[in-house]
This record gives C-alpha cells, sequence and structure tokens, in this order.
C-alpha cells in the first residue's frame, strides 16, 4: 500500500535539498530520496572541492610570481596538505549525514535509494511506494558525458571525481576536454607539478564563451609551461602499464600517466519512469514551463531542465519550484542574464549571450573590448594582470545583451553587468555612472567606450 505524503523530491543535490528543506520548514509532509549524497555533485566532487584545492594553487602562483620568491613557492608545493583538507572537509562522508539531519530536523524524511516515477503521482523508492498529494520534484543532477572514442570504454580514465580525490599529483596528466572543469584542474594539476596536455577538440578553449577568453586562456596556460592542442580530436585511446596514449586524427601520438576526461556532462533521463507520466525517457532534458513544470503536479529542477549545469541554476529554479508548490504568487524563470563563471586564473566571468549567439537571434550587435593590463588596475597588478573587458549590445534597444569579464577576480567584475543586462540597463546610463578608481571593474567605462557596429 501506497504512503500518502505531500511532496516527493527525487534528488537530494543543491536544487533538490532546497526545495525539500523549504516545503518541510513550511509545514508539508516531504520525503527526500537521493542514491549517493545529500547535497549532490557540488559540495563533495564538484565546485567546492575544485574551489579549495584552485584556492592552493593560485597562493602558489602569486608566491612565483614575487621577485627572489620561486623557489620558496617550490618548496611550499605540497600537494598532501590539499588532499587532506578536500578529503576532510568536502569528501567526508560526516557532511553528508550533517546535511541528511538538517532536512530531517526541518521534518522532512529522506530515503536512501534510486526513486523512480510508478505514474503520475506516484513514485518507488528505497523498496516503498509514495503517493504526492501536491506533486513529485525530479532533480537528479547530471554525470559525466563520457565521448564514444574507441579504446576510452576500456582503459582506467579519471573524471572529476577521481581528480578531485586523488591523494597525489601525476608526472603527467592528459586531459581530453577544454571547458570550465577541464581547464580549472588542469591548472590546479600544473601548478603543483604535473605536466599537463589538454586536448580540445574546437577550434578554441571554453568554446562555449567569448573566442577572445579563450585565446586569452590558451596564451596563459601555454606561459605557465601546458602543453594545449585545440582542433585536435581523438581518434583512439589506449593504456598500456603505466601509460595512455591519445592517437589524434593528425596522426600525432600524446602519452601521459593519467587521462582526465572532462568532456562536459548530461542528465540520464532513462531510469526515472517518465513513460508511467507520459513522457520521453529518451529526452536530453525536461522540458518545463515558467514555474518549471514539466507536467501537472510534476516538477523539474537543475541539470535535468537543460538550462544550465550550474548550482546557481538549480538553486534559482528551486525557489521558484518552491512557490509553485505553496501557491504563492511570483515570477517565471528568466535565464537572460545567467552567469557563468570559469574559475581559472585569470577567471573568466560571461553572463547573458556570446556575440554569436546574438547574431545568431537575429540582433543587430554592436560589441566593445578593453584589456585589463591597459587599464589603472592592471598596471598596479602586473604580474598576473591578463584579461579583457568584452561587451555585446543590442544596437537596435541601447541595451547589453551579454558580457564576459576575464581577469583578475573575473567573477566578482562581472556582477555588476549581469544586473545591468537582467535590468536591461540602458547604455547610455551605463556610460554616464561613476566607476570607482582604481577597480577592476572601472575597465567596463573603458569597453563602453569601445561599443562599435
Amino acid at each position: 500500500m501506497a504512503e500518502q505524503v505531500d511532496v516527493v523530491v527525487i534528488g537530494m543535490g543543491p536544487g533538490g535539498e532546497h526545495v525539500a528543506g523549504r516545503l518541510a520548514e513550511a509545514g508539508l509532509s516531504v520525503v527526500g530520496v537521493e542514491a549517493e549524497l545529500v547535497g549532490g555533485e557540488c559540495p563533495y566532487w564538484g565546485c567546492v572541492p575544485s574551489k579549495m584545492m584552485i584556492r592552493a594553487g593560485n597562493l602558489l602562483a602569486e608566491a612565483r610570481r614575487v621577485p627572489g620568491m620561486a623557489g620558496t613557492a617550490h618548496v611550499c608545493a605540497d600537494w598532501a596538505p590539499v588532499a587532506d583538507r578536500v578529503r576532510d572537509e568536502a569528501t567526508d562522508d560526516w557532511n553528508d549525514q550533517a546535511a541528511a539531519d538538517r532536512f530531517t530536523g526541518k521534518g522532512g524524511r529522506l530515503v536512501r535509494g534510486r526513486g523512480r516515477l510508478a505514474g503520475h503521482g506516484r513514485v518507488e523508492a528505497g523498496g516503498e511506494v509514495f503517493e504526492a498529494r501536491s506533486g513529485i520534484v525530479l532533480a537528479t543532477g547530471s554525470r559525466p558525458q563520457i565521448p564514444p572514442v574507441p579504446g576510452l570504454d576500456a582503459v582506467p580514465y579519471w573524471t572529476n571525481r577521481d581528480a578531485i580525490a586523488a591523494k597525489e599529483p601525476p608526472g603527467t596528466l592528459l586531459v581530453l576536454g577544454g571547458g570550465a572543469i577541464g581547464l580549472e584542474l588542469s591548472q590546479v594539476y600544473a601548478r603543483f607539478g604535473t605536466h599537463v596536455t589538454v586536448v580540445e577538440a574546437l577550434d578554441g578553449l571554453i568554446p562555449a564563451e567569448e573566442p577572445e577568453a579563450g585565446e586569452l586562456l590558451t596564451g596563459v596556460l601555454r606561459g605557465e609551461g601546458l602543453t594545449v592542442r585545440t582542433g585536435a580530436r581523438v581518434t583512439r585511446v589506449r593504456h598500456s602499464g603505466d601509460a595512455f596514449t591519445l592517437v589524434l586524427e593528425d596522426g600525432a601520438e600524446l602519452t601521459g600517466d593519467q587521462l582526465l576526461v572532462a568532456t562536459g556532462r548530461r542528465a540520464d533521463l532513462s531510469d526515472l519512469g517518465l513513460d508511467t507520466v507520459g513522457l520521453d525517457p529518451t529526452a536530453r532534458a525536461l522540458r518545463t514551463d515558467g514555474q518549471m513544470l514539466v507536467a501537472p503536479a510534476l516538477w523539474g529542477v537543475g541539470d535535468v531542465t537543460g538550462h544550465g549545469m550550474f548550482t546557481h541554476v538549480a538553486m534559482y529554479e528551486a525557489e521558484i519550484v518552491v512557490r509553485s508548490v505553496l501557491g504563492e504568487p511570483g515570477p517565471d524563470a528568466d535565464y537572460r542574464a545567467l552567469p557563468r563563471v570559469t574559475f581559472t586564473d585569470p577567471e573568466v566571468g560571461a553572463v547573458g549571450l556570446t556575440e554569436k549567439q546574438a547574431h545568431e537571434k537575429g540582433l543587430r550587435v554592436r560589441t566593445g573590448t578593453a584589456r585589463v593590463p591597459d587599464s589603472a588596475r592592471g598596471w598596479i597588478h602586473k604580474a598576473g594582470n591578463a584579461g579583457l573587458v568584452k561587451l555585446v549590445e543590442d544596437a537596435d534597444r541601447g541595451v547589453l545583451v551579454g558580457a564576459t569579464t576575464a581577469g583578475p577576480m573575473g567573477g566578482e567584475v562581472m556582477y555588476g553587468l549581469a544586473v545591468a543586462v537582467q535590468a536591461a540597463v540602458p547604455v547610455e546610463a551605463l556610460r554616464h555612472m561613476i566607476y570607482a578608481y582604481p577597480t577592476f571593474h572601472r575597465g567596463i567605462e573603458d569597453a563602453l567606450r569601445d561599443l562599435r557596429g
């Protein structure tokens, strides 16, 4: 016999945990279902531990930029304290139990196992069946997308989880994929002494962002001793003894002690029982309306919606779902000013549309660019000041529809531009603002002067 509850949340990652906790606090009977760790990918194998590692690598890089400090910094390049902190603060099962206790302390019930729809309003999980009076929330996240390269499925490659959990760095590392995850981890490992080779099939790094940002990172990474191969398609992978080999389309072969596959992530909807409610289990993502509804009394949150595989997107959508379930008024989801940050050094912050995406939408586009080293703060910063600001304007409306801020604290500089894109602030109003001197964000003023068709 099915147990009657108000809401079942399948997947207790950042978005699902937020929905479940808020609804439980509101007095609803909530069952949260999680097959792995409460909190999901982000706190254990993604956002949080990777930033711990990046922070350590950045400290080393800063020390090496100080004249006379290079030798001292080399001596201090010890991986063990980094691995210990990641293990103790990010990948510890204690954090999973603490998160579970927070949820149950709010009145929720946690079921360990995989959840599956069993018809409208019904969920099977942990050997039990639940009937949800108010609805069901799907928040099952994503997993690494492994490309169909011959031989890859037969070798012991790393995903981001393995790279995060490593107890010592390899001597050489091949990284398949030049997106945010691949580049962040590549730079960290290189700064701790690993010789890293990045292989990207497309023509530039971080291909989803502005090409100028990818070109900037290519130069910086090569300057730090990494090998970067773009436009390089892998046709075969081999593993023999302690060595991995990537065979490229042009016949070149690259070898390394370890291989990290970082070619993106994908949602897997195949085992959620979507067919039992008339939905396609082979779809790449759930189609949602502005209130995140997939079907009557069925909501989607986070990576499974296809709106951006970021923790902040999941949390944003989660709050919309909470309001929707409770019947509270609120605006529909709006992704015009979706922010992204690649936490390399320099950081690459971006919001809204790239120039290419704006053209594809049929907009009449003007762009403006400024270089961080040419600004007063960039000149003061000196070593490590590589960066740029690029603005994308809808010339007919006179508002920004996108922006990129690469450089020291690029993700923080992007915030003001995110507000401008979200609120459709007129470019003329931005031109007449006061920009604090000497800050990195003052470069926005220079980019505004450079706006041209």
